[in-house]
């Protein structure tokens, strides 16, 4: 079946359908990943949005219940160059084809992804439209430049747990021999393997809805507070940021991603929107301490501006690409960062190690309180 993808500002590439055949709308951006595209469909920071994978040759090796990252694909849409015909994988149990069609997410292959990525990398990040059914480019456009912005988009709310619920660790986690700290989790579209990171650390991990208010959060009696990745413009989230404060004043807490933005706003610094977003496994970051470069995963199209950052915030991590703000500490609270994901999944492991500095924060707030 013959399928359109159509851009805000005219442009229309030509392919065929994967997954379902209907219509899918949402901003176009691009993974620059090799690997990794079942836990990029599950990964709820990609909601709203029509995934371009720059790797030509997508699904050789199927898809599998183990490896989603959360509990049901979230983007709006698929792009890919190539959709493998055949899977060779002993671990899959399903067909990317298959996977999509039963999720119900329309895609489409077959057309050139490297003129769709120069375009946006010149253009921006913009609106499109996929679609089976209609074959009149020019009203696809129109209707691409009339669906809602990423700017102004509080997706976190719609894509959080509808109950708080205890994270359940894998049997080798639940094994180690670690004193328990109980932290709370906000789930802002937050990664399982975010959870099993914490989970393998030492923490009962309880995960509540973004909406969750410091109150109810303090009554869990929590050591820590973990802020998650998410979807979105952070900036209409200011009601989660003000909790997050009120909250980040008396816990160890450590964000990720749009847990980072979040905390940026709560102490008072500011957002923007990047070009065309940072999204691949292969990033480079600047680690300021040591000196250190590490290459990462990520997932974001708003960044935190440096310059806004107060006087109580200090950089910790720079992108190497463009010099954007990829981490930063509170110089008096027990308060850490990233832009990036440090969990991997997919990508590397240069950064796990801050799930270990997070550790380090929650027995000494036990001994501070004990004495």
């Amino acid at each position: 079946m013959e399928a359109i993808l159509a851009l805000e500002d005219g442009r229309l590439f030509y392919g065929r359908s994967i997954g379902a055949a209907g219509e899918a709308t949402g901003e176009v951006v691009f993974n620059t990943a090799m690997t990794g595209y079942q836990e990029v469909l599950t990964d709820p920071s990609y909601a709203g949005q029509l995934v371009t994978m720059t790797c030509p040759h997508i699904g050789n090796y199927g898809v599998n219940a183990e490896d989603a990252e959360s509990r049901q694909p979230f983007v709006a849409g698929f792009i890919a160059r190539e959709l493998s015909a055949v899977t060779s994988n002993w671990r899959a149990t399903e067909s990317l084809d298959a996977y999509l069609k039963r999720h119900r997410i329309v895609g489409i292959e077959g057309l050139d992804t490297r003129a769709l990525v120069r375009h946006i990398r010149e253009r921006g990040a913009m609106r499109g439209v996929i679609s089976t059914v209609e074959r009149d480019g020019r009203q696809l456009a129109a209707r691409a430049a009339a669906a809602p912005s990423m700017v102004g988009a509080a997706l976190a709310k719609s894509v959080t747990c509808a109950a708080p619920y205890t994270w359940l660790p894998s049997a080798k986690d639940a094994a180690r021999v670690v004193p328990p700290w109980r932290v709370v989790a906000f789930d802002f579209g937050v990664k399982f393997n975010i959870l099993r990171r914490l989970s393998a650390i030492g923490c009962q991990v309880t995960v509540v809805p973004a909406t969750t208010t410091a109150e109810e959060v303090l009554r869990l009696r929590p050591d820590g507070l973990f802020l998650s990745n998410g979807p979105g413009d952070p900036e209409p989230l200011a009601d989660i940021a003000r909790e997050a404060r009120l909250l980040a004043e008396r816990l160890p807490t450590f964000g990720i991603c749009l847990g980072h933005q979040i905390l940026a706003l709560a102490f008072g610094g500011k957002t923007f929107k990047l070009k065309y977003g940072h999204r691949g496994a292969n990033h480079p970051v600047k680690h300021l301490a040591t000196g250190r470069v590490e290459i990462t995963a990520q997932n974001h199209g708003f960044a935190v501006d440096g310059d806004s950052l107060p006087d109580d915030l200090e950089a910790t991590h720079i992108n190497l690409n463009d010099g954007t703000l990829e981490g930063f500490r509170h110089r008096h609270l027990p308060v850490f960062c990233v832009q990036y994901h440090p969990e991997a999944a997919p990508g590397p492991h240069d950064a796990s190690y801050l799930f270990e500095a997070f550790a380090t924060l929650l027995p000494t707030r036990l001994a501070e309180a004990a004495a």
